[in-house]
C-alpha cells in the first residue's frame, strides 16, 4: 500500500515559490514520461487498476507499476501499488506495440500479474503526460514537486510518501502558511484527471478560528 500526502499548488507562481524556497534541500530532478494501459476488453479499469511505464530521462531504466483501488482523503491518498525495474527496450517496445505485453510478461513479474490476475488477453495503451519532478530531502521528508503538462494544462503539486501522512501533511501546511503560499488538497489522480481531459476545480482551503476546512466553490 502507497501512502501518500497530495498538496495542490494554484499556479506556476506558486510552484515557483515553493521551489526556490525548498532549494537548499534540492537532491534530484526527474523528467518522466508516463504511459498508462489497460486490458483490450477493459479488465484493469472495470476492477479500479491501471498499468503504467514510466521512463526517466535521468535513469536508465524505465519502472512498470501496477496500481489499484486508489482513494484520496483531505489530501492523503492510499492505493494498491506493486512496482519494478524493467529493461527500457522491453518498455519501449511495450508502448510501440502494446500488444508485446502479452509476449513480455515472462520478462516482468508485475507484467504477468496484469496479464494472469486480471485476465486480460491483450492490452492497449491510453497515452499518457510528462511530469518534471524535483525532489527534496527536508525535515526528514521526502517531497517531490511535480509540474506535470498534460496537453490540456498543467498541475502543480507536491507529494510526499509518509508511514505517518498526517504528521508529514501537518509539517508541509505549516511550511506553506508561513510562507504565504495558496494551496489546496489533492482530489484525484493524476491518471484520474488525464483520462477526464481537464483539470480539476481546486478545493481551495480557509481558516476560521483555527480550525482548518476546506469548501468546492462551484461554478456557475
Amino acid at each position: 500500500m502507497e501512502v501518500e500526502v497530495k498538496l495542490r499548488l494554484p499556479d506556476a507562481v506558486a510552484h515557483r515559490h515553493v521551489t526556490t524556497l525548498l532549494s537548499p534541500f534540492h537532491v534530484a530532478t526527474h523528467r518522466q514520461e508516463n504511459h498508462f494501459f489497460d486490458g483490450s476488453s477493459g479488465e484493469l479499469s472495470s476492477r479500479r487498476a491501471t498499468l503504467r511505464l514510466r521512463f526517466s530521462d535521468t535513469d536508465p531504466l524505465c519502472v512498470v507499476t501496477l496500481k489499484a483501488k486508489a482513494v484520496i482523503v483531505d489530501g492523503v491518498s492510499r492505493v494498491e501499488e506493486d512496482e519494478e525495474p524493467l529493461d527500457p527496450s522491453i518498455g519501449r517496445d511495450c508502448v510501440a506495440e502494446p500488444e508485446k505485453i502479452l509476449s513480455s510478461a515472462a520478462e516482468s513479474r508485475v507484467l504477468r500479474r496484469a496479464k494472469e490476475e486480471f485476465g486480460a488477453l491483450g492490452f492497449v495503451g491510453l497515452g499518457g503526460f510528462r511530469n518534471v519532478r524535483e525532489v527534496y530531502e527536508w525535515k526528514g521528508l521526502k517531497l517531490e514537486v511535480d509540474e506535470t503538462d498534460f496537453g490540456f494544462g498543467t498541475l502543480y503539486e507536491i507529494e510526499c510518501e509518509s508511514s505517518d501522512p498526517e504528521e508529514a501533511k501537518k509539517l508541509i501546511e505549516e511550511f506553506l502558511k508561513d510562507n504565504g503560499i495558496n494551496y489546496s488538497y489533492s482530489v484525484t489522480s493524476k491518471f484520474a484527471i488525464f483520462r477526464s481531459g481537464n483539470l480539476p476545480e481546486p478545493f481551495p482551503l480557509t481558516y476560521n478560528k483555527g480550525i482548518l476546512t476546506y469548501v468546492r466553490i462551484l461554478g456557475s
